[in-house]
């Protein structure tokens, strides 16, 4: 039987290859063939067969009609790009940071065509400040709006990250959380973002990246909430060194929201090793160590580079806990993933007959048999 060969654009795959940050050899290893040969199909020497061409297509994960494109499709972010490396802005998104902004997007339309039909009004809690608001108008704003106090009395942070997420989702801002594209080999980079807010009168959302530390998430929680108060979308990566007003500013917020510059003055004390203070004020704040170091930071109190050794070292012992030990259930853990608000709504709507199984399960990120076992997870 004779070979047939794909009349593909060999420039399209250089693009996609790159578009998936994969290396020559990390690609070949993954379509299993040599480097000689992905080269070869690269610079146009030698066509793939049509089956070699659907396969790298699924390992790059581009439709696979992008491979007959005469250029590369014109891929932007659908939000602002709030993010900045050495002071600019990264020029090209990976394909799982730009496929799970749409997902989360598609998810969102979807509540606010559903708060529409029940008739709710704009949230009258976000959008009433901008980037020139005072720092403490906007904290004072957001605790009294959630209903918190400048720290918990008691309890650890996990438990205040909680509570957190629980206010914020009874103030009508959905959050959403996920470490991967529905499968370990397709992780979200945390090098790449920690999280985004899509910001809408009526259905804002809070997107969290799982993939980072636990520790780190409840800083990215508050600093996206900082984007929804003063009304604006963006991608960030909520680095202590970024340039832009915006995300100067909501950094700001979150530290101060988390760590209140006053109280974090009067128990921090001069040692020779600063990292003693973190185990008292992480206790004191009932916030995380990374907390606490970032707030030092940001203050001056230790330099950006002792800073980021010590959430390096934070981070890698999150590594070998994650390595070594066992997760919750499947369910539970969408009901924390999917925002359990958005998660009602939708599987609600779908077992009164008025959502088809198909679409809710595309929606949840499930199959549409699940759907039912999910729903008593939720308690419906």
């Amino acid at each position: 039987m004779a070979t047939v060969y794909a009349n593909i654009n060999p420039g399209i795959l250089n693009w996609a290859r790159e578009r998936s940050q994969l290396s020559l050899s990390m690609l070949a290893d993954k379509l299993n063939i040599t480097e000689d040969k992905l080269e070869a199909w690269e610079s146009g020497d030698k066509p793939p067969t049509f089956k070699q061409a659907q396969n790298f297509a699924s390992k790059t994960h581009i439709p696979f009609g992008y491979l007959y494109l005469q250029t590369p499709p014109d891929e932007e972010l659908p939000l602002p790009d709030l993010r900045t490396v050495g002071g600019e802005q990264p020029q090209r998104p990976s394909a799982e940071l730009i496929d799970i902004v749409q997902i989360i997007l598609q998810r969102q339309q979807w509540y606010l065509e559903y708060l529409h039909d029940q008739e709710l009004d704009e949230s009258p809690h976000i959008k009433r400040f901008n980037t020139r608001t005072p720092v403490a108008t906007v904290v004072n704003d957001m605790r009294q709006t959630l209903g918190v106090a400048a720290h918990p009395e008691r309890g650890s942070w996990e438990e205040y990250f909680r509570l957190l997420i629980h206010k914020i989702e009874d103030a009508g801002i959905l959050v959403m959380r996920q470490a991967d594209m529905g499968h370990f080999t397709r992780p979200l980079s945390v090098a790449e973002f920690r999280g985004f807010a899509i910001y809408d009168p009526i259905a804002p959302v809070i997107f969290i990246n799982q993939a980072d530390a636990p520790s780190a998430r409840l800083f990215t929680l508050i600093h996206e909430l900082a984007h929804i108060w003063i009304g604006q979308s963006g991608i960030s990566d909520a680095k202590p060194t970024t340039q832009r007003q915006e995300e100067i500013l909501c950094n700001a917020i979150a530290a101060e929201f988390l760590v209140p510059e006053n109280e974090f003055e009067q128990h921090w004390r001069e040692l020779e090793d600063w990292r003693r203070n973190a185990a008292v004020l992480e206790a004191h704040f009932h916030v995380s160590k990374w907390v606490i170091a970032r707030r030092a930071q940001s203050l001056g109190k230790i330099t950006i580079q002792q800073y980021q050794q010590y959430v390096d070292d934070l981070r890698e012992q999150y590594r070998r806990r994650e390595k070594n030990s066992g997760g919750p259930t499947y369910y539970t853990t969408k009901k924390g993933h999917l925002s359990e608000r958005f998660s009602r709504a939708l599987v609600s709507e779908t077992l009164s007959g008025r959502v088809l199984l198909r679409e809710a399960g595309q929606l949840l990120g499930m199959k549409p048999h699940n759907i039912t076992k999910y729903a008593r997870e939720l308690g419906i």
